[in-house]
């Protein structure tokens, strides 16, 4: 499946990702600037937040319980569109996806 990071500074990165992969590994794989992912993709640190773009939020869906929690720890914004990349999986149904990677503070 194909993703979109879009970048802070306007740029962006594309990358192919394979189905099963959280998009938090993806984003490590890619050197996708502002997606560290300290945890390792253990839903404990928020290091791996995005912004699901806004045609795509009903298709990737809203956060577990205890990703909320993690996101009202997230460094910068909260936005309703908020989502730790490690518990999205990528899936056929999400090829073309477009996240936004938030600033960095």
């Amino acid at each position: 499946m194909h993703v979109i990071w879009k970048l802070p500074g306007g740029g962006e990165i594309a990358a192919e990702v394979v189905e099963g992969l959280n998009l938090m590994e993806a984003a490590v794989a890619n050197s996708v600037p502002g997606v560290i992912g300290e945890c390792g993709g253990c839903l404990s640190c928020a290091t791996c937040h995005v912004f699901v773009a806004e045609d795509w939020a009903d298709r990737v869906g809203g956060p577990g319980e205890t990703e909320d929690v993690m996101l009202d720890m997230v460094a910068g914004e909260r936005r309703p569109s908020s989502r730790l990349s490690c518990q999205i999986i990528a899936a056929a149904r999400l090829d073309g996806l477009v996240l936004e990677v938030p600033e960095e503070i």
